[in-house]
């Protein structure tokens, strides 16, 4: 551990025989011996930082003596079949990535994870899993990504996704479930913020359209690869994917067994043409029934044709009716009593035999009581008043900045003894009578003029008084008329010398 030729005697130190610098570097790695083993990198891993790999190393458990101030373990390529309760066995608080990837782990019992309460990333990909039970998640409440692809995994127990409040991102592909997981999204205290959802490669062959309707407002679900039964009310679903661009459905199109999107069922008995609808708005005073017709679509419901409803607060469809909202054959939803959150955007999703045009409005505007006319009077009146604050005020500093101009005056006119002139500012100008009326302390009312100083020389000092002009060689022409003098008579003229 310590190096020997770090321990130097010294006869003449206090430390029997040990020098200063030595015992301090003695003691020190006493202390650091002494310090619990799980500090020092496992001999048959590698450690950078707070990295630690233990990956390909044939354990079929994982080392007790891992340093507890790793932030990401990996023990992928390995020979770990079973995570118990115990199988790590202290607490780390730093840990927020953990991948278990390409293992033979075939059981996880309840609170396995519960020594890592920051877990942040979770592999556990290429396993032997067949199944999810309840709970064993218990304790990832930080957790945000988990990828359980590559098993074998046929069911997910209720609750199995339980405490994983957090989750944002989860990988189920190539596995061999039957049905669509629900229970992902009903979980208690289950993910509440999911936004990308992989069920690729799976065995589904139905899913719930009508919980996809509302589910992929807000979360990307993969369905490629799996043995799609096609109906009209996937149809339905298809489309309006495609309507809206759906990145899960166009980056993987050719991989749904329904085949072509656009491919006829029999859903539609009547054919529609293909017109771009624009976005109608619909207004009702509250407490009164609205009557919205579903855009595009004039066919009667069947049986096996559904018509799905987006309304702000849920999702309806044609074969079931809610307190205050109906669907009737033709489409029409029907708000009864409408009350001011009603207000909204609506969409109504339904095979209208045809693709959607990309610029085609499927939304529908609701409004309750009389909010356009208040608002728009309202927003009027704000920018009028806006337009004529700023007008009065641009008026007001342009004055401002006129009247500074023509009466200000930044520098005097003044000589200095003996005749000579001092400098002004470079760039000032002065407002002064003639300079024969500077000399002789007389100053006529009408005699103000106009002019820029000449640039001040380099040696000029900087406080110095400021030089006034002698006009008495320039010709007032191009300057304001003052008084009775003609423009283009000069200084000089003898009938103003007096």
């Amino acid at each position: 551990m310590c190096p020997i030729a770090s321990l130097q005697l010294d006869e003449t130190s206090g430390w029997g025989g040990l020098s200063r610098p030595a015992a301090v570097a003695f003691l020190l790695c006493v202390w650091l011996g002494s310090g619990p083993s799980m500090a020092l990198c496992p001999t048959y891993c590698l450690c950078a930082s707070d990295i630690v790999s233990c990956s390909g190393r044939n354990l079929s458990s994982p080392p007790f003596d891992l340093p507890v101030f790793a932030t990401r373990l990996d023990l992928s390529h390995n020979a770990l079949s079973q995570l118990s309760a115990d199988w790590i066995p202290q607490q780390y608080d730093r840990l927020s990535t953990l991948v278990l990837s390409r293992n033979t782990i075939s059981g996880i019992e309840v609170n396995a994870f519960s020594m890592m309460p920051y877990l942040h990333h979770l592999d556990l990909s290429s396993n032997c899993l067949t199944g999810l039970n309840s709970s064993i998640f218990t304790g990832l409440r930080q957790l945000k990504e988990l990828l359980l692809y590559d098993n074998k995994i046929i069911h997910i127990n209720h609750g199995a996704f339980s405490d994983l409040g957090r989750l944002s991102k989860l990988y189920l592909s190539g596995n061999q479930l039957t049905t669509f997981p629900s229970s992902v999204f009903w979980a208690p205290e289950g993910p509440r913020n999911l936004t990308f959802l992989d069920l690729s490669s799976n065995q589904i062959s139905e899913v719930p359209v009508q919980t996809l309707v509302s589910l992929t407002q807000q979360a990307g679900i993969y369905l490629q690869g799996n043995p799609l039964v096609c109906d009209c009310a996937l149809m339905a679903l298809l489309q309006y994917w495609m309507w809206r661009q759906y990145r899960p459905l166009l980056d993987f199109t050719g991989q749904y067994t329904c085949g072509a999107i656009g491919s006829q069922l029999n859903c539609s008995q009547e054919d529609v043409p293909e017109t771009l609808v624009e976005s109608p708005t619909y207004q009702a005073e509250p407490g009164q029934s609205l009557w919205i017709p579903c855009p595009g679509f004039k066919s009667p419901v069947t049986k096996k044709l559904l018509v799905y409803w987006i309304t702000p607060r849920t999702v309806l469809n044609s074969s079931t009716a809610d307190v205050r909202f109906d669907v009737f054959s033709n489409g029409t939803l029907r708000i009864r009593r409408s009350q001011a959150e009603d207000a909204g955007k609506y969409i109504c999703v339904a095979v209208r035999g045809r693709l959607y045009h990309p610029y085609e409005s499927l939304e529908i505007k609701v409004l309750v009581g009389n909010m356009s006319g208040t608002s728009t009077s309202a927003r009027s009146g704000a920018e009028h008043f806006n337009t004529a604050f700023t007008t009065l005020a641009s008026c007001v500093v342009s004055i401002v900045l006129v009247l500074l101009y023509l009466y200000l005056t930044p520098c005097r006119c003044s000589r200095s003894q003996g005749g000579g002139s001092r400098g002004c500012g470079g760039r000032a100008f002065t407002l002064c009578s003639d300079p024969r009326e500077v000399d002789s302390g007389q100053r006529r009312a009408n005699g103000k003029r106009v002019a820029f100083l000449e640039p001040q020389e380099e040696n000029c000092p900087i406080g110095s008084a400021k030089i006034p002009v002698n006009l008495g060689h320039v010709t007032t022409e191009g300057i304001l008329k003052n008084g009775s003098r003609p423009v283009g008579q000069t200084l000089t003229d003898s009938a103003l010398m007096a």
